[in-house]
């Protein structure tokens, strides 16, 4: 039985913060090297992902040093961006080389919402992935999803050539009534197709918890991280065929590995106990931005919101104490547009995986920071 581990490429060790693509690519093979030493075979990677350099990388780390039997790959159809078939099958074939592969074993519609999926309509693309799996070119066909249950449901009774499904899940998410992740859990058991997990630590935010939370976690389980409860977590779900986790340094590989080389599933009462964590960190939580970075590039003004936001979120949660969130504020103002040069476009909006209106936040930030 496949471990349930996956090596999400969207957020890899880099050299230089601010520059998505300068990958730390030593620690990254070491991370490759530790992953499938373990036994993990499961690597996810997409078109968009660091500055549409995250394929690319792929192949220089994974695919050129490891026979092809070793690892399976998974990446997905940038939607979002498609205007006709003609580009759909241009950028599968690109895909293709970027990677070095000449078959995907997945290969996802990427973040399916109402819009998505309207032009998935428009250019074929059901029909496009079940003809690149007829010629071999892909192994099974999926999508992944951010939106409501009701849509995944209708999408799945429409479309059931579709094999698995990816959505955001993680115990902080799972009674949320924008996420939806029980929701979307339920309807795809329904549907009886296998459930790969993104987002299980919120980009980060299921890591750095408030100290009531850590001191739950560790009263249960000194010896395990506190991350460890947030894949776990979705890892116990039955349905859960993968939980990506996109490791930024080996540390966080290593530990990740750790525990779920021989995965445990969560009892009752741990299950109990990350029900009544979340309830605290949904409290303490201004803005549920989980650093995709989906909202950076089509940016007129060049803000960096997803940083931005992270400071706005410090600064909620420490209140009146003494932090210099206002300091690393104006550094990057020096780069980038200010909170408040936002023109209200809203593009950023209609990309957003965690439907926030990130405009009218925009106009917090610039009363909290300037």
């Amino acid at each position: 039985m496949a471990k349930k581990l996956g090596f999400g490429f969207m957020r890899l060790p880099l050299l230089d913060p601010s520059d998505q693509t300068s990958f730390d690519k030593e620690q990254l093979k070491k991370m490759v090297d530790t992953f499938i030493e373990r036994g993990f075979t499961y690597f996810d990677t997409a078109w968009m992902y660091h500055n549409f350099k995250s394929e690319e990388v792929l192949r220089e780390v994974l695919v050129e040093r490891y026979p092809r039997n070793r690892f399976t790959v998974t990446s997905k159809l940038p939607l979002v961006m498609l205007r006709s078939e003609e580009q759909q099958r241009e950028v599968f074939q690109k895909q293709l080389q970027k990677v070095g592969v000449s078959y995907f074993d997945y290969y996802l519609l990427h973040s399916l919402n109402e819009a998505n999926y309207k032009n998935a309509l428009k250019l074929k693309s059901f029909d496009f992935l079940l003809q690149q799996k007829a010629e071999g070119k892909i192994k099974h066909v999926g999508i992944s999803f951010h939106d409501n249950a009701e849509l995944l449901d209708h999408i799945l009774t429409e479309h059931p050539e579709i094999e698995l499904v990816q959505i955001q899940l993680n115990y902080v998410d799972w009674e949320s009534d924008r996420i939806q992740s029980r929701k979307c859990y339920e309807v795809i058991c329904k549907h009886q197709k296998p459930v790969v997990v993104m987002e299980p630590v919120k980009g980060g935010t299921l890591v750095d918890v408030p100290d009531e939370v850590s001191t739950m976690f560790k009263q249960s389980e000194p010896k395990l991280s506190i991350p460890s409860w947030a894949i776990r977590f979705a890892a116990s779900q039955s349905q859960v065929m993968m939980v990506l986790s996109g490791m930024s340094n080996y540390e966080q590989l290593d530990d990740n590995t750790s525990y779920m080389q021989e995965f445990i599933p969560l009892t009752d009462e741990q299950l109990a106990l990350t029900h009544s964590a979340a309830s605290i960190i949904n409290g303490s939580i201004a803005v549920p931005c989980t650093a995709c970075r989906y909202c950076v590039k089509g940016c007129p003004k060049q803000i960096a919101i997803p940083e931005y936001f992270s400071l706005y979120n410090s600064k909620k949660r420490f209140k009146e104490a003494m932090t210099s969130e206002a300091t690393y504020y104006a550094n990057l103002i020096l780069t980038h547009g200010k909170a408040s040069d936002c023109i209200q476009c809203r593009k950023c909006e209609k990309i957003c995986p965690q439907h926030i209106q990130i405009s009218e936040v925009m106009k917090e930030v610039a009363k909290t920071f300037e």
